[in-house]
């Protein structure tokens, strides 16, 4: 039987172990910083195969008695409204979403700090709605000439006017709604303020990616850059674990540029650095549960060419500067793959082509690729997933599986009420009326019951899809691409 490529066991038990070896090394208390996501780490589970996307969450669940958790959100992200790339909801609602959901598992949310705090309505009002619901909040600054002024920074006037966190777990992990919003500068305010109640607090990161163990231009890493083209991080090699141990370890420029002065700073506070390297800060353990390599490297292709086209529609959209195609197409000859071999591509372009209509493709398990193209009742999404499920299911793709009594009073509430110019049914509408017919129709319910069969397919449309489409697609387990243009040009995608 082949090896899943990750085992997702093994990491969960080395992870663990790594986390409270750390914190027994301190011996008080572990302030950690906690990069990417705890949950929905689908990126992780897409180019490790066998990794669960709440892994990280599992892993801190078997130690939950001694965990607390800080959420920090920048006041900048909050007076702006900034959006996340992949929810494309705001900063606060995804500290909100946090919160519910490590609540909700039994984690102890202790407290939210908005860092670089200014006193905006905004800003203000977003801390009333915390405390109103029981949370405290806590204020950190801007402190001028940070990283680099060690000495103004280790002083009363740096880290020491920031409010000092009152934690009482002895892992505190540090996380965010995205990057950016000060999870290191809280930490060290952490440490600082430790220091002073003569406490010997410690600072680890746990980052995912880049994989320290692996080459630089391993796919695993590469896929990392990919994921943050939009981004400046570059993976790099370490030189400063280098000439400690005389091991490759890769990090990325922004710990390797700012570990010199982060090492001042911790021999301010502790008296000397518990460092050698920015790579000694990392718990990381992922590298190490790695145990078919071809499938890795065979799904961190695949991960990176569907990048490819994330960064060519965020381009199109304005989210991304035009430079990230550069940087994107770089990555693509280093892996040395190209968008031939992503076969739905192809299949959805010459449906595309032959109808005149916006379709989509889905690729199957069986390597099947079925498609659907927009029709005056379907819009695509939800053609190719009718066609899909047929199939699944072994339907004649000919037979209708929706009753005109069920359409009928949907389009007439789209028009009629909802003011709709659009009557297409859109796939979770199409979803819907197929689980409305299910109990008195037997092909309907047998349908329905093709979608688990769909997680993991790759998809792909010959334009953007509206956010109500996609999110389908995306809440299926489907790997969606599109190419980046709009139907006919319009700029507002939503009314497809």
């Amino acid at each position: 039987m082949k090896k899943t490529p990750f085992n997702n066991q093994k990491y969960l038990k080395i992870q663990r172990e790594s986390i409270l070896k750390r914190i027994n090394k301190f011996g008080d208390k572990l302030y950690l910083e906690f990069g990417g996501k705890l949950f929905d780490d689908y990126h992780a589970s897409r180019v490790l195969p066998g990794f669960k996307s709440d892994s990280k969450l599992q892993m801190l669940l078997g130690i939950k008695d001694k965990v607390e958790i800080v959420i920090v959100v920048s006041a900048n992200d909050i007076a702006s409204n900034k959006v996340r790339n992949d929810t494309l909801i705001t900063y606060q609602e995804e500290v909100e979403r946090l919160i519910d959901t490590y609540r909700e598992v039994g984690f102890y949310v202790s407290s939210v700090v908005i860092s670089f705090y200014e006193s905006l309505l905004t800003v203000d009002n977003f801390i009333k709605k915390l405390e109103h619901n029981n949370l405290k909040v806590y204020r950190h600054y801007k402190i001028n000439g940070y990283p680099q002024n060690i000495s103004l920074i280790v002083s009363e006037d740096g880290l020491g006017k920031n409010e000092y966190i009152q934690t009482t777990k002895p892992l505190v992990v540090v996380t965010a709604p995205g990057p950016g919003s000060g999870k290191m500068a809280t930490c060290l305010s952490q440490l600082y303020h430790e220091n002073k109640r003569g406490i010997r607090a410690g600072y680890a990161k746990y980052e995912t990616f880049p994989v320290w163990n692996l080459p630089l231009n391993h796919p695993v890493n590469l896929a990392y850059e990919a994921a943050t083209v939009d981004l400046s991080d570059v993976n790099m090699i370490d030189p400063y674990h280098l000439e400690a141990y005389n091991q490759t370890a890769v990090n990325y420029n922004r710990d390797i540029e700012v570990f010199p002065l982060l090492k001042n700073i911790f021999e301010k506070i502790y008296g000397e650095s518990p460092y050698n390297s920015p790579t000694d800060m990392g718990v990381n353990k992922v590298g190490f549960a790695i145990e078919d390599e071809e499938g890795v490297i065979k799904a961190c292709n695949e991960e990176i060419i569907r990048r490819y086209y994330q960064t060519l529609k965020n381009v199109y959209l304005g989210r991304f500067n035009d430079d990230s195609i550069n940087k994107i197409e770089i990555l693509l000859n280093k892996a040395n793959v190209s968008t031939s071999s992503r076969r739905c591509v192809n299949e959805c372009l010459k449906a595309a082509k032959e109808s005149e209509e916006p379709s989509v493709a889905i690729e199957l398990s069986n390597g099947k690729i079925i498609t659907g193209h927009r029709s005056p009742l379907f819009g695509a999404c939800a053609a190719a997933l009718l066609n899909a499920m047929k199939y699944l299911a072994k339907i004649d793709k000919k037979m209708f599986l929706l009753m005109p009594a069920v359409l009928e009073p949907i389009k007439e509430l789209k028009t009629n009420y909802l003011h709709r110019s659009n009557t297409r049914l859109r796939a979770e509408e199409v979803l819907l009326a197929l689980s409305i017919q299910s109990k008195t129709n037997p092909l309907a319910e047998l349908a329905i019951k093709q979608l688990p069969k769909l997680i993991g397919c790759e998809a792909h449309s010959s334009t953007i899809l509206s956010q109500v489409d996609l999110g389908t697609l995306n809440r299926l387990g489907l790997r969606v691409t599109e190419e980046p243009i709009s139907y006919k040009q319009k700029l507002y995608t939503n009314n497809q």
